[in-house]
């Protein structure tokens, strides 16, 4: 039991709130691992996605969520009756309603004001405050200032400073990259790179490095639209329609040195494969998710038929519906959807322990 929770008059709270965790740990994680038969440009690939629509609030971020508040609690950062005050894109503030409503936690949400009317819903839905930013009012990174202001000198207000904690990324390095390995090695598959769209970096550098213990040097590429090349130039450039990645600025756990090169989609050719995966697999994925498909062919072209390319797909398609998702676009120049042939998937079994072994 942590000294500094029961200095806090916290003791009692903790092993309910342990409690909790772990039942929330088994809603958590054990996502399906899909196997994807994909052509393009007259050569037959075959890709494997994470299917993070199943976790508890249907994103990737569940993992992250409950990383962050599971530590928080054992070294006594978050007290009993505490304020969870994030700034976030949707999908994080999402898991941090959920997650910290479900702990007995007051959540507060500050987020951008141009994120989709379904992630606003959601997040009141879920029973936290929203606090929208105007661009004039500073966006994102506005967002994040707010949140530290709210913080600032006070202890019943937690930051999970999620593009700052460094248990985003060990969310992924313990949990989703080991899940990844054993589905893989349970089917006989190797893989040859990993590649994934970057809002905090937290999934790129934990499943990379998760992956790289058991594959060193493997390519482990971040993603980014195209439209703004954040990555790429260190700076916030341009504006872009994929929700959830390229947040304008480089998140401080996103050590790019670390990282193989960086591969951009263009937004409107990511919205229109989200569309075909919906439309022609059955499969109901977010906007990162067609970018994340059309990067790993990005990759798996560069690496020839033989390769195994590795992806996730971080949400479901249910967010998107007020977006240009749920509208017929064109195709524009330099896009590369329309060459993409969407043979056949089948899920592979999900992984063992998941997030009860780090319980452990």
């Amino acid at each position: 039991m942590n000294r500094a929770l029961s200095a806090a008059s916290g003791a009692a709270a903790l092993p309910r709130a342990m409690q909790q965790l772990q039942s929330l740990a088994g809603m958590i994680g054990q996502t399906p691992l899909l196997h994807l038969t994909v052509g393009f440009r007259g050569q037959t690939y075959t890709l494997c996605a994470k299917a993070e629509s199943y976790n508890l609030t249907g994103s990737i971020k569940d993992r992250m969520a409950w990383r962050i508040l599971r530590d928080a609690v054992l070294e006594g950062r978050l007290l009993p009756g505490a304020t969870i005050v994030e700034a976030t894109s949707g999908n994080t503030g999402i898991a941090f309603a959920a997650l910290g409503r479900a702990l007995g936690h007051p959540v507060r949400i500050l987020m951008p004001d141009w994120m989709s009317e379904e992630r606003k819903a959601l997040i009141r839905l879920y029973g936290a405050e929203v606090e929208l930013v105007s661009a004039a009012e500073g966006g994102f990174l506005g967002s994040i200032a707010r949140a530290r202001q709210m913080a600032e000198g006070r202890d019943d207000v937690f930051l999970p400073s999620q593009f700052d904690n460094w248990a985003n990324v060990q969310a992924h390095e313990d949990g989703t990259g080991p899940e990844i390995l054993e589905q893989l090695a349970r089917n006989g598959l190797t893989p040859s790179a990993f590649i994934a769209g970057v809002g905090t970096g937290g999934t790129v550098m934990g499943v990379g490095r998760a992956l790289r213990k058991r594959f060193p040097g493997l390519p482990v590429h971040p993603l980014e639209p195209a439209e703004s090349p954040t990555l790429s130039t260190g700076c916030k450039r341009g504006k872009h329609r994929i929700q959830g990645i390229s947040d304008e600025f480089i998140p401080a756990i996103c050590r790019l040195d670390e990282l193989s090169p960086v591969v951009a989609v263009h937004d409107g050719d990511a919205i229109r494969m989200a569309q075909r995966i919906s439309r022609q697999w059955g499969l109901g994925v977010g906007l990162s998710s067609g970018a994340n498909l059309l990067g790993a062919l990005k990759v798996a072209e560069r690496q020839g038929p033989d390769s195994l390319v590795v992806t996730v797909f971080c949400d479901d398609s249910k967010k998107y519906l007020s977006t240009d998702f749920a509208r017929t676009l064109p195709a524009e120049p330099g896009h590369c959807c329309d060459e993409v042939e969407l043979l056949d998937w089948r899920p592979l079994p999900a992984a063992g322990a998941g997030l009860h072994a780090a319980l452990n």
